[in-house]
């Protein structure tokens, strides 16, 4: 936990520094206590131009960066925990298209100039979603076996089907908006906001309390459902309290960023290989790593690229590979 804290804290200075403008870290340093505790190291003063683009630009984009990729680590740990399932992820479940439909629908209405519009949108694009696909997936003859994490990614399938052909026809009608409807689907930090990182911050911290608190009980249920009922645990009430956090994690990324895929899925089993798969290490290093993993990906979006692409496109290119390898590698142990 320590030396993942210090590397994202060395990465956010880094990504501070970096850019068409360059800043000394040291300048850096001083602009930061100035403005936090009112004393700076620097005794030629604070240069305005750099205090207006670090707290006005670049800390921002940055801070909201590093939060949606640590709310899109734990979504990750909280899906693939409670299906059992290594495929499991936001977007394997529809919750993300459910998202995503949602924000397009706000953008089309020009609700943008909102605050709250469009993650309300997509919150509730994503919790309908989520229950029509446990509708879906649910048994009344057998219940147990309607949440089975076949029967869910099956059902999360056919809905994430069913949104992306609304997406398209949304789209469609945007005319003059469907430029903005695109590139916001393709996932961008550009000109965000303390707004912005205000609402990642508060579902971050909600979410990732909440997943801590049943930490012990995810770990149960990996024993499987007989064993976990057994040891005391609550299937149905814990199952559904984690698909609505991980929800609502995913949803509130997608809002703000637009879609970045691979984050969720690649980074809890990374993390596996350094703290094993025990919920209560695995979720906060999973949020720490989610963050670093992001906000590398977005400093080299905006300032090594020769121009900035999005960083879903980023993240898709580089994350297909990889999961593709840790795919393959994990069958050949059978």
């Amino acid at each position: 936990m320590v030396l993942f804290s210090l590397f994202l804290v060395m990465m956010i200075l880094t990504s501070l520094s970096m850019g068409y403008i360059q800043i000394p870290l040291i300048d850096i340093v001083s602009i930061i206590t100035e403005k936090i505790f009112g004393f700076s190291f620097s005794s030629g003063g604070i240069n305005e131009t750099f205090s207006t683009v670090i707290f006005d630009v670049r800390l921002p984009r940055i801070l909201t960066c590093a939060a949606v990729g640590a709310a899109l680590a734990v979504s990750g740990v909280l899906f693939q925990g409670i299906l059992l399932n290594p495929l499991a992820d936001p977007y394997t479940l529809g919750v993300s298209a459910g998202a995503a439909f949602g924000a397009s629908f706000a953008i089309l209405l020009n609700l943008g100039m909102a605050l709250v519009s469009v993650p309300l949108f997509a919150f509730t694009g994503a919790s309908i979603t989520l229950f029509v696909v446990i509708f879906l997936s649910y048994s009344s003859k057998n219940p147990m076996a309607g949440l089975s994490s076949n029967n869910l990614i099956l059902s999360g399938i056919i809905v994430a089907a069913i949104l992306s052909a609304g997406i398209s026809f949304l789209k469609f009608v945007a005319n003059e908006q469907v430029s903005v409807i695109i590139f916001w689907l393709m996932g961008s930090f550009a000109s965000k906001t303390w707004a912005d990182f205000s609402i990642i911050l508060i579902f971050l911290f909600s979410g990732t309390i909440i997943s801590m608190f049943y930490a012990r009980d995810l770990n149960l249920i990996s024993l499987g459902a007989k064993s976990a009922t057994s040891l005391g645990v609550d299937l149905k009430k814990i199952t559904l309290i984690l698909l609505v956090t991980g929800s609502m994690l995913a949803a509130i990324c997608v809002s703000v960023s637009g879609i970045i895929g691979f984050v969720g899925l690649l980074i809890p089993h990374m993390i596996r290989l350094v703290s094993g798969p025990d919920n209560r290490k695995l979720i906060p290093l999973s949020m720490l790593a989610g963050a670093i993993l992001l906000l590398l990906a977005d400093t080299i979006t905006r300032a090594v690229l020769p121009h900035e692409i999005p960083i879903g496109v980023l993240t898709a290119l580089t994350g297909g590979p990889v999961f593709c390898w840790i795919f393959k590698k994990n069958r050949m142990k059978y």
